[in-house]
């Protein structure tokens, strides 16, 4: 049986648009990889806060700034994306605001604090746009009972494109140390790495993903931000009619408060309590993403066989095991042990949640579900690394009370998946669909 089956795909769809979106995931991994994980955050906090006991706090509100922003205009961006077939043009100028956001971190060294803040705010809030643009592919690509697979095909090959990024960096640093480097000088430079590898990775999905989608009936007459923010009330009002999507979205805001944590304070924590060297860091980062590669590839087409729900809940209980080792880890071994689990976790929960999202959203609103389900994820991104920052912020760093504060959102997403029923999440999305195409006719 071929690893990328012609039949996973919907009728007309080749496998170099696939590859094409699949490759964005490759293009912004290195943001997230390096930016966010590896290289920055611990950067941020050592370097250009000082290491003062407000640092951590800092970089977890910029990042919660941020989450605040797409929180309130990414689901009007989704339903103007809808009404406009607009989603790959949106998709365009997001990468472009991020690229640039990123490079312009370059700029900022030890003592910049408002720089580094506002570079960190602009480029977090573009990369967020792009993630949920580049999600609401997925259905029009994949048949409906091959998403999961098809899904853990872009996460998998996404991590690729973090090791990639990665590893240039990662020579850079070690090149630079040698040499007698400071931080101050290398750091730059990947940042400028990271934001040349996603400006030129992305050049290959603007060329091969096709918009599928078309104007919808009165759009060039009604796709304003007003008829934009209206339809989104109507949805925000029609949730009733969608409670596994809300379940969804509820298990959501719980168990991605968690893996955010994981991808805004895993550098953090290996330097604040295990004293890891940047190189260590960096070499940690890149083991967590070969795993994170590999489950989310492996754990896509298991997703196929045994169901969204149960994957996700499987690796839901993978996160909690993994935060209980963390927070026992006096050393390196059993550290990087937990690191190997959260990389298994990471890809496979992240393709499940995309996936299960795609199933359960109405196909004439796929942008506009996406951008409610993104608004889940950014709430999330805002409780976890908060809750991180403020509980080492109230007991003067203990960095080991927060990650034990962090297993608890898994938990808690564990209990809230088991009010979703898949089955009757896609028989409402089927009515709703049928209740838009009669309105549009």
């Amino acid at each position: 049986m071929p690893l990328f089956p012609q039949d996973a795909l919907k009728p007309g769809v080749r496998k170099r648009e696939v590859f094409g979106w699949a490759m964005y995931d490759f293009a912004n991994s290195g943001y997230t990889t390096v930016v966010l994980t590896a290289v920055f955050s611990a950067y941020f906090v050592g370097g250009i806060a000082g290491g003062e006991a407000w640092g951590t706090l800092a970089w977890t509100s910029a990042l919660a700034v941020s989450s605040l922003i797409v929180m309130f205009t990414m689901p009007a961006i989704g339903a103007y994306a809808d009404l406009r077939a607009a989603k790959k043009r949106l998709l365009v100028l997001s990468t472009l605001g991020c690229v640039v956001a990123t490079a312009a971190l370059a700029g900022a060294g030890p003592g910049d604090v408002a720089w580094a803040l506002v570079a960190i705010v602009l480029s977090n809030v573009f990369y967020t746009y792009g993630e949920s643009l580049i999600a609401a592919f997925l259905p029009e690509l994949a048949q409906e009972d091959r998403m999961g697979s098809v899904s853990g095909w872009g996460w998998s090959f996404g991590y690729l494109g973090g090791m990639l990024t990665l590893g240039l960096s990662l020579w850079y640093v070690i090149w630079a140390q040698g040499q007698g480097l400071p931080a101050s000088h290398f750091v730059p430079v990947t940042m400028l790495i990271t934001a040349g590898i996603f400006g030129a990775s992305a050049l290959v999905t603007f060329a091969l993903l096709k918009e599928r989608a078309r104007p919808q009936v009165r759009a060039t007459e009604a796709a304003g931000l007003k008829a934009s923010l209206a339809r989104l009330q109507r949805t925000w009002h029609e949730a009733r009619s969608f409670k596994d999507f809300t379940a969804l979205l509820a298990c959501s805001v719980a168990y991605q408060a968690g893996i955010s944590v994981v991808i805004a304070l895993a550098a953090v924590y290996a330097a604040q309590v295990l004293g890891f060297e940047q190189t260590e860091t960096m070499m940690l980062i890149f083991l967590v993403n070969i795993a994170a590669a590999l489950g989310a590839f492996a754990w896509g087409y298991v997703q196929d066989r045994i169901g969204h729900r149960p994957a996700l809940a499987i690796t839901l209980a993978g996160w909690i095991v993994m935060t209980i080792l963390a927070a026992m880890a006096t050393g390196p071994g059993l550290f990087w042990v937990a690191a190997v689990i959260a990389g298994l976790c990471m890809g496979s929960s992240q393709s499940a949640g995309r996936a299960l999202a795609g199933v359960l959203a109405p196909e004439l609103r796929r942008a506009e579900f996406f951008g409610l389900w993104m608004f889940a994820v950014r709430l999330s991104a805002i409780v976890g690394p908060m809750t991180y920052g403020l509980v080492t912020w109230l007991t003067d760093g203990n960095h080991r009370l927060a990650i034990v504060s962090t297993g608890l959102f898994f938990v808690a997403g564990l209990v809230l998946l088991t009010l979703v029923n898949v089955q009757r999440g896609i028989a409402a999305a089927a009515t709703a669909n049928e209740s838009n195409g009669q309105r549009s006719s």
